[in-house]
């Protein structure tokens, strides 16, 4: 496979009018090349395929199926805004599938980090590949490949292992857009494409959601409460200004619990555990310091509006030597 080099001469994308120049001259490429075929689109709800998502529609239109699976483990509202953006405001040609029992089903009991990763992967490739063998007529594959994503792996992709493909499913080739793009270049394109900020600015998310930030074996309960901190936190950081300054911030809530009172009374709940970093590569990270006045409100909130949570603690621990996820 030849190795894609990003030219010296590309101008960077920074402006909206630089975006829309380049909207133009993709839609133009793909229209050439997909012509009036169908093209396949894994649709996480994350920037990149997000992007690609409304790039195609723009192109093709509803040549264009995407595939969105809810793992159960989404942030909350993440997956009700894919359907309203795509579904209802870009008419788009959306397949849901709501798999949440299907994933939880498989994780009970099950404890260890890595074997929860492997599970829901794997859950998830089988998934896609039911939903991908009831489609016909699909000619081309699409993919939110990026240009950091070519650097980090020396210009080998690996895209048979993108959206969890059969092994026997065949293209005519790939439909990549923003392959020559890095992330705050797809971030603008987004933008100019009227995505809501919700979407374009959205955070690192790991591939196996509130699973890894759900500490332990994973119970309903549990992930709930997780789901409803962390929607609080997001909230507060939105209001803040924080939302713009940090890279990554999440809640993690470990299966123990701690003895509290609530109305008087004695009350055992979780922790959830509020982390917030800052990094350049991922591969070190530096705490963010909140104002007391944020982590007080925070606090407030999640121990009052959360069943279940009783306590908050704010994780100071940088990488190294601790990860940026728990789990």
């Amino acid at each position: 496979m030849d190795i894609i080099v990003r030219p010296e001469s590309m101008e960077r994308i920074t402006t909206l009018e630089l975006a829309k120049a380049f909207i133009d001259e993709q839609v133009k490429k793909i229209r050439d090349k997909v012509g009036d075929k169908k093209v396949l689109l894994a649709l996480s709800g994350g920037v990149d395929s997000s992007v690609v998502a409304a790039l195609l529609i723009k192109a093709i239109g509803k040549q264009l199926i995407s595939v969105h699976v809810n793992h159960g483990l989404m942030r909350k509202g993440e997956s009700e805004e894919v359907i309203k953006v795509f579904r209802d405001e870009l008419d788009a040609n959306l397949v849901y599938v709501d798999a949440t029992d299907r994933f939880l089903n498989k994780l009970v009991d099950v404890a260890d980090p890595e074997q929860k990763r492997k599970i829901i992967g794997e859950e998830f490739i089988r998934v896609f590949e039911e939903e991908s063998s009831k489609l016909r007529g699909i000619s081309f594959l699409a993919q939110g490949t990026i240009y950091p994503d070519i650097i980090e792996s020396k210009g080998v992709k690996a895209h048979h292992n993108v959206g969890g493909l059969p092994e026997d499913v065949e293209f005519e080739g790939l439909v990549e857009p923003l392959e020559l793009l890095y992330k705050d270049e797809v971030r603008v394109v987004g933008r100019a494409l009227g995505l809501p900020s919700s979407m374009v600015d959205r955070q690192p998310f790991p591939g196996p959601g509130l699973g890894v930030r759900c500490l332990g074996a994973i119970t309903r309960d549990r992930l709930h409460a997780l789901r409803e901190a962390d929607a609080i936190l997001r909230e507060e950081f939105d209001l803040c200004g924080l939302s713009k300054k940090v890279w990554q911030y999440f809640i993690s809530v470990p299966d123990m619990k701690s003895v509290g009172v609530r109305d008087g009374k004695r009350y055992e709940g979780w922790c959830a555990v509020m982390r917030a970093v800052n990094t350049v590569d991922a591969m070190s990270a530096t705490i963010e310091e909140i104002p007391y006045e944020t982590l007080y409100k925070i606090t407030s909130r999640i121990i009052t509006e959360v069943e279940g949570i009783n306590r908050v603690v704010y994780d100071l621990t940088p990488k190294p030597t601790g990860t940026i996820e728990w789990e």
